[in-house]
């Protein structure tokens, strides 16, 4: 119902009340007109409080110069209750002693001998109580916008932190999956007249790669996450409202159409996110690709949160396509100990061939982590208020390290994990290395 709809019947409920006790009727057509001055200005009391109030208080001062009683007086409290509820505190404060005043006067007028202070008395503890309703009723307003703008700031909040998630995710994905096609099709290109074979099979690895970059593609744009483990399968079917709402109005169109393409393709469903587990098959693509990467785990997965496993599995991937991209000839070995309370992992390569001496400040760049790379894994990594250590090797090479911390109250979610940024008002995780900032 709208405001003055609401409003004008609240008039004229007070108008029908308080036209027989006040004998309105009988006063002929001067008493209906101070009736209806009393009571009709409360139609925009929500628009106007104060002007309704200052009408209404001079429709009573004409009542009163008459020496005319109504009960109609009422909507005094009406106005006032309003103009405490919606204006500030210097309209409220004026707006109270023109009311006592009125009191006082009424009282002197028209209080039984003797009785001027009870009177008094009487008719200020009605105008405080609608003081009170009013400034309660300001005060439950303030707290429900409050509230309001609390939720709209996570709601923003939450939006920005699904896009860097899906940014940092996309960046991981392609950088590794082309990384890995670039040097298999380079391989295939080289040895296609002497081995066809092995073209073959390297053509074959491409397909697959592809492949699998699709399906985590679908993975990282699902939002619809089963909640088992952290790592649930993702509904089929396309983008939902969150992801709509992070990548643009026709983000879920597109995904919708890449998961149909890839259906077609041969892509198998959705599988949880990758973990622990998934390291070797990740050291297999690698080696496939000309890195030679050999991988130790020490420790139970099952001790580590899937989330965590998510963020140890994008490190290492990440740091090995670092390797295949920048050490050419390198050898890389991934060491990953786990325990209940943390998990650590170390990435490192001898070097490979010599490289082109890089310019000076210019270390983690030469490696591609100065810019999203970096970024990314610092973000995930601060998840877990861990440390992070990223640079030249004491014995030549380079060496990626991380410590995440398992016992505090940290994302569960693998489809989250890492999502913390970081920035002047937050603690990152600690990084540590020539390069660091």
């Amino acid at each position: 119902m709208p405001p003055v709809v609401a409003d004008a019947l609240l008039a004229a409920v007070i108008f029908v009340v308080t036209l027989g006790p006040g004998r309105v009727a009988e006063g002929g057509p001067a008493m209906l007109a101070l009736q209806v001055a009393l009571v009709a200005p409360l139609v925009w009391r929500r628009r106007a409080p104060l002007l309704v109030l200052c009408a209404i208080s001079g429709a009573a001062a004409v009542q009163w110069a008459m020496g005319v009683q109504l009960p109609a007086d009422a909507a005094l409290l009406v106005a006032f209750y309003t103009v405490a509820a919606r204006r500030p505190w210097w309209a409220t404060l004026v707006a109270a002693f023109v009311l006592e005043a009125g009191v006082v006067a009424a009282a002197a007028r028209w209080a039984p001998p003797g009785r001027m202070p009870l009177t008094v008395a009487a008719l200020s503890a009605m105008s405080a109580a609608a003081l009170a309703a009013g400034l309660w009723a300001r005060t439950r307003r303030a707290y429900v916008a409050s509230l309001e703008r609390d939720r709209d700031q996570r709601a923003r909040l939450a939006v920005a932190e699904e896009r860097a998630r899906m940014t940092r995710d996309m960046h991981d994905i392609v950088t590794h999956n082309l990384s890995v096609m670039v040097a298999l099709a380079d391989s295939a290109a080289y040895v296609h007249d002497r081995a066809p074979g092995q073209a073959v099979a390297a053509m074959a690895q491409i397909a697959d790669t592809g492949r699998q970059a699709l399906r985590d593609m679908r993975r990282s744009l699902s939002t619809d996450q089963g909640a088992e483990g952290g790592a649930g399968r993702r509904a089929e079917g396309g983008v939902e409202g969150g992801a709509d709402q992070a990548m643009g109005p026709g983000a879920g169109q597109v995904a919708g159409q890449g998961i149909g393409q890839g259906q077609e393709l041969g892509i198998a469903p959705l599988q949880p996110a990758p973990g622990i587990a998934d390291l070797g098959p990740l050291a297999d693509r690698m080696r496939a690709a000309g890195l030679p990467t050999r991988l130790r785990v020490d420790g139970d997965p099952a001790d580590v949160p899937a989330a965590a496993q998510l963020t140890l599995y994008r490190l290492a991937q990440e740091a090995l396509t670092n390797t295949l991209r920048h050490a050419p000839g390198a050898r890389a070995h991934v060491q990953v100990r786990l325990t209940r309370r943390r998990a650590d992992i170390e990435i490192t390569d001898d070097g490979g061939c010599p490289a082109p001496p890089r310019p000076a400040g210019r270390g983690l760049a030469g490696r591609g982590l100065a810019g999203r790379g970096l970024a990314g894994m610092r973000e995930r990594v601060s998840a877990y208020d861990g440390i992070l250590h990223a640079g030249p090797a004491p014995g030549g090479g380079w060496r990626v390290a991380a410590v995440l911390d398992l016992t505090g109250p940290h994302t569960t979610s693998p489809h989250l994990a890492g999502s913390h940024t970081t920035g002047p008002h937050r603690s990152g995780p600690r990084a540590t290395g020539p390069d660091a900032p």
